[in-house]
């Protein structure tokens, strides 16, 4: 007798690095939209696929998993953004698997207030995710934000995730599109700082 799937998300995993092949937990519902492996796994070989430190952060958050794929490819510290509570919970679940909860920082609150309270502290930002639910704007909004606030470290890279639909503008102030790439109904835009 087969048993039916519970509905939801697929199973997830941290793909590679420390914590690779340690399970995740997804929130269920239309709250958040997870990355899938596959996306995470192809999004990160594009970037890295490891780092030799740095400090990455994470505007929506959703479960956390891509802060955590970074941090186990070799970042040193993830800040991680979400005014869910439901979806915070996950995240706190999730990191709390990692067993090294002193390299996350969780902040439940919305982005932008986010965005102002990271700029009152001496930090910069080696790698920036981007999953927003209003693609469009609100990349191009956060962006001009992080660069007015000086949060963002020379050399850094942004990696925007969106519907395939909305194509990103080719420069966002000092950054300049490196690749897009479709995969199912996602895109995935690489964005490189380009110095003055």
């Amino acid at each position: 007798m087969r048993i039916p799937k519970k509905k939801g998300y697929p199973t997830m995993r941290v793909v590679a690095g420390e914590f690779g092949g340690r399970k995740l937990k997804t929130l269920t519902g239309k709250t958040t939209r997870p990355t899938t492996d596959k996306v995470k796994g192809a999004m990160f070989n594009m970037i890295g696929p490891y780092f030799s430190g740095g400090n990455v952060l994470d505007l929506f958050a959703g479960s956390g998993s891509l802060a955590i794929e970074a941090v186990s490819r070799g970042m040193d510290q993830a800040f991680l953004v979400e005014k869910n509570f439901r979806a915070m919970s996950i995240i706190k679940e999730n990191v709390a698997m990692t067993k090294q909860e002193d390299s996350f920082h969780l902040m439940q609150m919305p982005a932008n207030t986010a965005i102002q309270q990271l700029s009152e502290q001496s930090i910069t930002f080696d790698l920036i995710l981007l999953d927003p639910p209003y693609a469009e704007q609100e990349i191009t909004k956060q962006l001009n934000a992080l660069m007015r606030e000086e949060l963002v470290a020379q050399e850094a890279v942004v990696v925007c995730e969106t519907d395939k639909s909305i194509v990103l503008p080719e420069t966002i102030g000092q950054f300049v599109q490196r690749k897009r790439q479709v995969y199912g109904l996602s895109a995935v835009t690489i964005y490189d700082w380009e110095a003055k």
